[in-house]
């Protein structure tokens, strides 16, 4: 049941981060964009990146603060950087990522990300169908 509540008060943290920038600064919070755009020297950099290093070091103080979570890599470091590149390529080819259409987009009931998020529930649906249909042999 523990692992419910984390879910929750996670999704409920997603909101209200996203939500408190969106009432504070006026900006979404899609991570693709924030990350792209914190490079470009300006007066809003430093707001990206403290959002981007919140984001990193939260991960990390949970990971080591002995919330059950395990820090190895399930694959390969090369194939995850290359996954990671790809979701990167994706993020620009569908105009923002998964965080930003689906918490960001949605709640301003944008028809763009609605779309967006259908297309990737439908693909990540059909790649676990694919994935564990018994006719394909595993490696």
């Amino acid at each position: 049941m523990a692992g419910y509540l984390q879910a929750l008060a996670g999704g409920i943290l997603v909101g209200l981060a996203s939500w408190a920038l969106f009432a504070g600064l006026g900006r979404i919070a899609g991570v693709s964009g924030i990350l792209s755009t914190a490079w470009v020297r300006s007066e809003e950099s430093p707001w990206r990146w403290a959002f981007l290093l919140g984001l990193i070091g939260g991960g990390a103080v949970f990971a080591t603060g002995g919330a059950g979570l395990e820090l190895a890599a399930p694959r390969p470091v090369g194939l995850m950087l290359l996954a990671g590149l790809l979701v990167g390529f994706g993020s620009v080819l569908g105009s923002g990522c998964t965080s930003g259409h689906g918490v960001c987009g949605l709640g301003r009931r944008s028809g763009r990300s609605l779309v967006a998020v259908v297309t990737f529930m439908a693909t990540g649906f059909a790649t676990v169908f694919v994935a564990a249909s018994p006719i394909i042999p595993k490696a």
